[in-house]
C-alpha cells in the first residue's frame, strides 16, 4: 500500500473530486479525515470507505475560517499523530460562460478571493505541522492553462493562477523541512458534471475535444494520480504539477 499509515486531510471531501481522492487514499493505507460543509455529503463517502475496509472520520468544517481550520488540523496531528497529506478540493464559486466585459466585479472576483483565502489557511494549517514532523506532502489541484477561444471562464483561471504562485512560493520555502508540495493539473473531468445539466453533452464533447488522446481524465484516473503525487514514488516531486489532461494542457 503506497500510503500505508498516513494521515491525509481533504477539504471539500463530500464533493466528486475530493471523494474519488478520499477513497482511493484509503484503499492504499491512508486514514482519510474529511472535511467540508455539508456532514451528510461526507458521511457518505465516508461510509463507502469503511465499508470497503479503510479508515475514515469526517468534521464539518468552513475552510475560509481560520480558527476552524486550524483547530482542526490541530486536533487530526493531536489524536492520529501526525497530518502527512493535505488537499484542499472545496468549490471557488466561479461563474462561467458570461464574457468579462458583461461580468460582475463579484462574480469576477469570488473565486479568486476564496482560492487564495481558502489555500491559504490550509496550507499554512499543515505546514506548521509538517514542519514539526519534517516531512509531508500539500496538494493543490487546478494548475495553469490558456483560455480558450468562444467559452468565457469568468475568475476560474485567475484563480488557478494564483494558487500556481502561492504553490511556486510554498515549495521553495518547505523544501528545506522535507515537505513537498504539488499540483494536480486537468484540462476537466467529465463525471463532475451533473447528469441532466443543461449542455452537458457539448461541454464534455468540448473537453474531449482539446485533448490528444480523445478522451478526458475520470475521476479514478484523479485519484490514482493524486496517490502517486502523495506517495514516496514520488518523493522527488517537489514545486511541479502533475499532468492528467491527456494531452489537452501541453508542457
Amino acid at each position: 500500500m503506497l500510503l500505508e499509515n498516513k494521515n491525509a486531510v481533504i477539504y471539500g471531501g463530500g464533493g466528486a473530486i475530493g471523494g474519488a481522492v478520499a477513497r482511493a487514499f484509503a484503499r492504499e493505507g491512508a486514514k482519510v479525515h474529511l472535511a467540508g460543509h455539508t456532514l451528510a455529503k461526507l458521511e457518505e463517502v465516508a461510509e463507502a470507505i469503511r465499508s470497503a475496509g479503510g479508515a475514515a472520520e469526517t468534521a464539518p468544517v468552513d475552510a475560509l475560517d481560520e480558527q476552524a481550520v486550524d483547530a482542526h488540523a490541530d486536533a487530526v496531528a493531536a489524536e492520529a499523530g501526525s497530518l502527512d497529506i493535505s488537499f484542499n478540493l472545496i468549490t471557488h464559486g466561479d461563474v462561467q460562460g458570461i464574457p468579462m466585459v458583461e461580468m460582475s466585479l463579484d462574480d469576477y472576483t469570488r473565486p479568486v478571493v476564496t482560492a487564495v483565502t481558502t489555500t491559504f489557511l490550509t496550507m499554512r494549517a499543515a505546514a506548521r505541522h509538517m514542519i514539526r514532523q519534517g516531512s509531508g506532502v500539500i496538494l493543490a489541484f487546478g494548475g495553469s492553462g490558456d483560455p480558450m477561444r468562444d467559452y468565457y471562464l469568468g475568475g476560474l483561471q485567475v484563480a488557478f493562477e494564483a494558487i500556481e504562485s502561492m504553490r511556486r512560493q510554498l515549495s521553495a520555502e518547505l523544501g528545506s523541512h522535507g515537505v513537498r508540495v504539488v499540483t494536480l493539473r486537468t484540462g476537466g473531468v467529465p463525471e463532475t458534471i451533473p447528469e441532466g445539466f443543461d449542455g452537458r453533452e457539448a461541454i464534455v464533447e468540448g473537453i474531449e475535444k482539446l485533448t490528444l488522446l480523445g478522451r478526458a481524465a475520470t475521476l479514478e484516473d484523479v485519484g490514482n494520480a493524486a496517490v502517486f503525487a502523495a506517495s514516496d514514488w514520488a518523493r522527488t516531486l517537489t514545486a511541479t504539477t502533475v499532468n492528467i489532461s491527456c494531452g489537452a494542457l501541453i508542457d
